[in-house]
């Protein structure tokens, strides 16, 4: 275990970051918050809900409920306090409700759900009282933040959630169940409120008209008024079948029962057993109408849906992947059919057919725009007429990846925005903003003048608002921005309705995030940071200049950090690549350095990403490693279908070549790092070349083989989708290729290993078969190489636990020591662990012994 380096005083070095501080970067959070509000609109008053109760022995309790606010320690009782236990998170806990101009809080006890309105004039909460005290009122409560008064919705003991008011404030909905506490089935009913109804009335229950049969209010259904408040939108969902307490467990198989015409594998379904159960179908009523019948606008064969137009539209836009399913294990994705979908009537009309795309309506619900991702081309709908018009048809600038590099149809770049009355819509291509009309009749305009393309630079609307809908004519854009040269962030400004240039604001070699703009004033939030500076929030009126709020990080100016520079080289085949290479804080070019090789696809726009040394949950600790004297490298890879091993060689070893031409590169002390796809790529490279002196490969396949047809059980999907369609990158199935599949598994290959190697596969990986890693190390094993295998019991494809996160930094940071610094070994790399010292003995202890 590596220890902090003590300086001498005129050593102006720092210390390096030791294993026993991997946590000092940590920010603690307040453990007894579970979750806090405000006001939409910006009032003054802040409500959190704590964990559990507050330590309330030594106050004096007023008689509950009590409206008298109280400043500092003194508090308002809305009930009694009850002792922490088994029952306290059922009975719901304190919520206090706080002031921030004058300070004043309130508190309420046994609270399970609140809201505010938007306004933030009133606050309403469900109370769940306590067993342990009968006088503690129980229902739901509706509190005027202005006045403090009080007044009971519903009284008595239930399940109540989802409290939602309407746009104007004036009318409130809620999901309610008062069914007997030991019932299995719990009957949900609608609850509504308005300003002139002294308590909540019942709105839909399951005998209402239009309810289908067998079927009943969700009590996990998501409730939304329309924008106009005219409309209420909820869930419905079919009655459950309560259990069969007749049945004798040990009498009755238990067995899953796969069959070729599922949707789903059962995996899969297994998977999202619970998550099916909870589904909820999109149903509406109009609160005023004359017929007071709800509308199904979704069901099992149609289950999605979203509002159109804040819900004022006429119709919603659903859509299904209902008999396209099947083929989604092999293709990663399933085709979809849109409709629109009447609320007043429920009546569907279908518009787009096995759509390989995405599918969204205009925000005044004019049009549906829609990406196919199979012509790459964008397209609307015009709801009025029916007619399709193609946006960039002809066009010679790609609305698509342009460096799509697996074997499947390419994504878009995405919407940028509507303008306002749906006359236009934004499109990104790989650096500019285009506007285009949604009917064709006007020809398509690059608003940011081809200056994005022009430059290398990448634009994106900055959205700082979160109730945005669609631009105006008067809107000038913050427009995020990447140098893809130079990796560097900033931000432009453009008006969208001039002809200029994009305006530049601010460029730095750091990375923004986190951008938010006040409601009514030119005043901006944001956090800033770098790989050498910690984040931090600072606060602007013009992004230019600005003060700095938090200091995160102070403590790390006491230890030796690091640096990080863009590299570039052409690789054998004449490519153009990058890279990133971190060096040590005290880099001395005169000297000899190790250098850690660590990849996953392309992490070079990470430049300028802060990385906290933290154990991490398997990659590679980069500050850790390079604090202690290592170089540590992370190369771009680019892939050429079918040929992803060839394709890593090509990249990864070409960078180092061309880093080793530097004396301060140790070229025969380099290591190789990577976890799941990186890790296939480590157990790739040991079979092709013997330039690497030690190998760390965590969650690796080796033989595509026999992963092809497994199981990714985190998800319940095949992985067939995976090597023909995306990451692993064949772009063929194992009976059409086979030969590539053998060309990409290491396993064949190992017989011409000469690097020392760990493997870490866990035995709960959700992504890769474990089986991957085994097969690896029994391979390795049985031709006589030196290779481990750590796995984590009961863990994930990435760890989880810190203590194993804390486990494998130090068995990574001993393993690499030794082959590329000549440390000794430790025992667990010695003589390993036996079974009989598990629990007892972790084998850190070096030794003057070899591997």
């Amino acid at each position: 275990m590596a220890k902090i380096k003590k300086k001498k005083p005129d050593d102006m070095t720092k210390d390096t970051l030791g294993i026993a501080n991997l946590t000092t970067l940590a920010i603690t959070k307040i453990p007894r918050v579970k979750s806090f509000k405000f006001p939409e609109n910006g009032a003054a008053l802040l409500a959190y809900n704590l964990e559990k109760a507050l330590d309330t022995s030594k106050k004096a309790r007023p008689a509950a409920p009590a409206s008298t606010e109280v400043k500092n320690d003194d508090q308002d009782y809305f009930a009694d306090d009850d002792a922490p236990g088994a029952s306290a998170a059922k009975e719901g806990t304190d919520l206090i409700l706080k002031n921030l101009t004058t300070g004043v809080e309130r508190v309420f006890k046994f609270v399970t759900d609140y809201s505010f309105s938007k306004d933030g004039k009133q606050m309403v909460f469900a109370a769940s009282g306590s067993k342990k005290d009968k006088t503690a009122p129980q229902g739901v409560f509706l509190l005027n933040t202005e006045t403090g008064a009080l007044k009971s919705l519903v009284k008595g003991r239930g399940n109540f959630k989802g409290f939602i008011f309407d746009d104007e404030s004036e009318h409130l909905a809620f999901l309610g169940e008062t069914s007997p506490e030991k019932a299995e089935i719990k009957d949900f009913n609608v609850y509504y409120n308005s300003l002139t109804l002294d308590t909540a009335q019942i709105l839909v229950d399951g005998d209402m008209p239009g309810m289908p049969a067998k079927f009943a209010v969700s009590g996990d259904g998501r409730l939304n008024f329309s924008k106009d408040g005219n409309r209420l939108f909820f869930g419905i969902a079919p009655i459950k079948k309560p259990k069969d307490t007749t049945l004798i467990d040990f009498e009755n198989a238990k067995l899953d029962i796969w069959g070729y015409k599922d949707d789903y594998l059962q995996p899969m379904q297994l998977k999202n057993a619970d998550r099916d159960s909870k589904r909820s179908f999109l149903t509406t009523i109009d609160i005023y109408g004359t017929d007071p019948k709800i509308v199904p606008l979704t069901d099992i064969k149609l289950p999605d849906a979203s509002l159109v137009n804040e819900g004022n539209a006429s119709f919603v836009l659903a859509s299904t992947d209902y008999g396209n399913r099947i083929p989604s294990q092999w293709t990663g994705s399933s085709l979809r059919d849109y409709y629109l979908v009447d609320v007043k009537t429920g009546d569907r009309k279908k518009i787009l057919e096995s759509l390989g795309g995405s599918a969204s309506a205009s925000p005044n619900g004019n049009y549906i725009i829609y990406y196919d991702k199979k012509k790459m081309l964008w397209n609307t709908y015009q709801v009025a007429t029916g007619k399709i018009t193609t946006l960039n048809t002809g066009m010679a600038v790609k609305f698509y990846d342009e460096e799509n590099d697996v074997p499947d149809e390419p994504n878009s770049y995405g919407i940028a925005g509507w303008t306002e009355d749906d006359k236009a819509v934004l499109l990104y291509d790989r650096y500019d903003i285009w506007q285009f009309s949604p009917d064709g009749k006007t020809a398509p305009k690059n608003i940011t003048n081809s200056f994005g393309r022009q430059n290398n630079l990448t634009f994106r609307v900055e959205r700082t608002n979160p109730e945005f809908r669609f631009f105006t004519k008067k809107d000038v854009l913050l427009l995020d921005a990447v140098n893809n040269a130079t990796k560097e962030n900033g931000f432009y400004r453009k008006a969208i309705n001039d002809s200029k240039n994009p305006e530049l604001i601010i460029m730095s070699p750091a990375k923004y995030s986190n951008v938010v703009k006040a409601k009514d004033a030119e005043i901006y939030i944001y956090d800033k940071g770098d790989y050498v500076n910690s984040p931090d929030v600072y606060v602007s009126k013009d992004l230019k200049t600005a003060v700095k709020l938090s200091s995160t990080n102070p403590q790390q100016a006491n230890y030796n950090w690091g640096t990080a520079e863009l590299v570039k080289w052409t690789t054998p085949k004449g490519y153009k690549s990058e890279g990133i290479l971190y060096k040590p804080e005290n880099f001395d070019p005169t000297k000899k350095y190790p250098m850690i090789v660590y990849f996953y696809e392309k992490l070079t726009d990470g430049l300028f990403t802060y990385n906290a040394p933290s154990p991490t949950p398997s990659r590679l600790n980069i500050p850790y490693f390079v604090s202690n004297g290592y170089l540590v490298f992370t190369p771009d890879i680019s892939y050429e279908t079918g040929h992803p091993g060839k394709s890593a060689e090509e990249y990864i070893n070409s960078g180092v070549e061309s880093l080793k031409k530097n004396a301060w590169v140790d070229g025969t002390k380099i290591g190789i790092q990577g976890q799941s796809w990186g890790g296939y790529q480590v157990a790739h490279l040991i079979t092709a070349t013997n330039m690497y002196a030690a190998a760390w490969a965590g969650a690796p396949v080796v033989n595509m083989t026999s992963a092809y047809g497994g199981i990714r059980w985190e998800s319940g999907m095949n992985r067939q989708f995976q090597y023909e369609k995306t990451q692993s990158r064949i772009g063929a199935t194992l009976w059409e290729k086979p030969e590539l599949y053998i060309e990409n598994s290491p396993l064949f290959n190992f017989p011409k290993v000469t690097t020392p190697v760990v493997v870490m596969a866990n035995d709960a990986d959700g992504a890769v078969p474990w089986y991957q890693g085994i097969e690896m190390f029994t391979g390795l094993k049985r031709l006589g190489k030196p290779v481990w295998l750590l796995n984590y019991n009961n863990e994930a494809h990435n760890l989880v636990q810190r203590q194993n996160r804390k486990d494998i930094q130090i068995r990574e940071q001993q393993f690499f020591d030794h082959y590329l610094k000549g440390a000794k070994a430790p025992v667990w790399m010695v003589g390993g662990i036996p079974a009989t010292e598990k629990g007892k003995t972790w084998g850190f202890e070096l030794t003057d012994d070899k591997p």
